[in-house]
């Protein structure tokens, strides 16, 4: 595929990330005097702790781009590395359709993906509580290890640490991860441009669902299960099927489809407009939400996977991404414009439009 462009390269991209970066300095403030759930939502209080807080302390440029996995070249080779890390606190540790060991494997390799990169090597961080049924965490650690074969990725270092009993809910696992960057055009949640068409592959909610179901034990009688997914075979094919027309790619994890747009939007300067219709959404999933009263855009998923696209390159893509068992359902589900800049708005089934915030709240925390 030719000698890797750092996307910080591009003077396009690289304009748009020093504006942000201006922004973020004027702008962003946090104010929050506690730590709340909301914090790790995703979501806008996520946004708000990231961008008050976390990006101005750690600033530097493979950091500013704020995308979810650093790419950067090797020093003195031609080789472009991504790296990522990712910490799951999920609640409850089984759910239908995974559990807290292969949740973690699929994120982590996900993160690697999006970043067009094919993932190869996992770290896994076990936090330990006092008590914790062995028997549940060799079925969790052999889970774990499935999922990283499936993916095709080895999990080559870790480490253990045990806490005092009701000092960690049983089990948290922290996991980075390693990928060799296959992309040798610029790709990343700044690279979006008016005119590009968003894809999605296949219907959203369902993870953050088959979770507060299984949580809550509600009366609801429903087979939703989680989408937890490994996407880098999806990427793979996509990036073959579209080429240099791929722009950005997005997993819409915490927050759902409607954080990640917003952040999209934001970091492209970019507005997106987005048909309701042409949305995917279980019908199980749907009624769920209507009953507790959620958007099924704010819900996580994690196999699901944005993809903006040139225009020319749009139906190649949505063949590429069909042509795969995880996007058979895939779809064209809304355009990129200029303006309004950093604003995502839906076109509902009733014929209006409305603005389709970040996740405001935290309606279902701990999800991955």
């Amino acid at each position: 595929m030719g000698t890797a462009t750092r996307l910080s390269d591009v003077p396009e991209v690289l304009e748009k990330i020093e504006r942000v970066r201006q922004r973020r300095r004027r702008k962003f403030y946090l104010r929050d005097e506690r730590i709340t759930l909301s914090h790790g939502s995703g979501g806008k209080a996520t946004h708000n702790l990231i961008e008050g807080l976390f990006a101005p302390a750690f600033a530097n440029p493979l950091l500013d781009r704020m995308d979810d996995a650093a790419s950067f070249l090797v020093e003195g080779t031609q080789a472009r590395l991504a790296f990522t890390t990712d910490t799951y606190v999920v609640s409850p540790l089984f759910f239908p359709g995974g559990d807290i060991g292969s949740l973690a494997v699929h994120g982590t390799v996900n993160d690697l993906a999006t970043a067009g990169a094919w993932p190869r090597y996992l770290s896994a961080g076990f936090i330990l509580e006092e008590g914790f049924p062995v028997a549940d965490l060799r079925r969790i650690v052999a889970s774990m290890a499935e999922a990283a074969f499936e993916a095709g990725v080895a999990i080559v270092t870790g480490d253990t640490k045990v806490v005092q009993r009701g000092k960690a809910d049983g089990l948290f696992i922290n996991t980075a991860g390693v990928g060799v960057v296959r992309a040798s055009w610029p790709l990343g949640q700044a690279a979006a441009r008016p005119g590009d068409k968003v894809l999605l592959n296949g219907p959203v909610g369902d993870h953050g669902i088959a979770i507060m179901l299984a949580r809550e034990a509600l009366e609801i009688e429903s087979e939703v299960q989680s989408d937890s997914a490994a996407l880098n075979t999806l990427v793979a094919d996509l990036l073959v099927g579209a080429g240099e027309a791929v722009h950005c790619l997005k997993d819409p994890t915490r927050g759902g489809l409607a954080t990640a747009l917003n952040e999209i939007a934001l970091a492209s300067e970019v507005s997106i407009a987005l048909d309701e219709h042409a949305i995917p959404v279980r019908p199980a999933v749907r009624g769920a939400c209507e009953i507790l009263g959620l958007d099924p855009l704010t819900i996580a998923n994690e196999g699901k996977l944005l993809a903006v696209v040139a225009p020319e390159g749009a139906d190649d893509a949505l063949a590429a991404m069909r042509a795969h068992p995880l996007g058979r359902d895939a779809a064209v589900i809304g355009e990129v414009r200029a303006e309004p800049v950093a604003m995502v708005f839906l076109r509902t089934d009733i014929g209006g439009t409305r603005v389709l915030d970040m996740l405001v709240g935290d309606p279902l925390p701990r999800i991955c």
